[in-house]
């Protein structure tokens, strides 16, 4: 396993939309080392999901673990949304808009299909964290970031602050 650069925005690289992958390449050793290291990046950063967009692998996969002592890890290939309901405003981060903050509204109750790490087809219907968290990531799959549920005005600041923050670390 190896710790993965994370693509920052406003890197061009993050609006490009995933592909499906094969579902025949799921249970191979070289997708399974890197949802591996999908893993360990993740749990690193921390935070609680990462999409392969994320880490220039632009594949419609994720990784997730939304529990406290982060003994749930989940994977997503291929997952569609299929049905979606309520709203509710969850404030948002993410490890490529590090440091960032913002009050995102989305679904509140989803239900995804989705192909596991074990390269079975399943379906799940959640809600709360774990929903505001599937959306988010799934959004990356598809070239979108939580910062363009901002206004452009806001977005913009995002984008400064990000910079500066590059300027003070180099």
């Amino acid at each position: 396993m190896a710790l993965l650069p994370i693509l920052e925005f406003p890197d061009p690289r993050l609006r490009t939309k995933a592909v499906a992958v094969d579902p025949a390449r799921v249970t191979e050793p070289e997708f399974q080392q890197l949802l591996d290291s999908m893993f360990e990046t993740m749990y690193e950063c921390p935070g609680i999901g990462l999409a392969a967009s994320q880490v220039d692998v632009h594949q419609r996969f994720m990784v997730i673990d939304v529990s406290e002592d982060k003994s749930r890890p989940q994977v997503f290939v291929n997952p569609q949304i299929v049905a979606k309901s309520g709203e509710q405003v969850y404030q948002e981060g993410c490890l490529s808009v590090p440091g960032i903050f913002a009050d995102v509204t989305r679904a509140n109750e989803i239900t995804v299909q989705a192909i596991g790490r074990d390269g079975q087809p399943f379906e799940l219907s959640t809600d709360g964290l774990l929903a505001v968290c599937i959306q988010h990531e799934m959004d990356h799959l598809d070239g979108k970031l939580f910062v363009d549920y901002l206004s452009p005005l806001k977005r913009e600041m995002v984008r400064k602050k990000l910079a500066k923050q590059k300027r003070l670390s180099a």
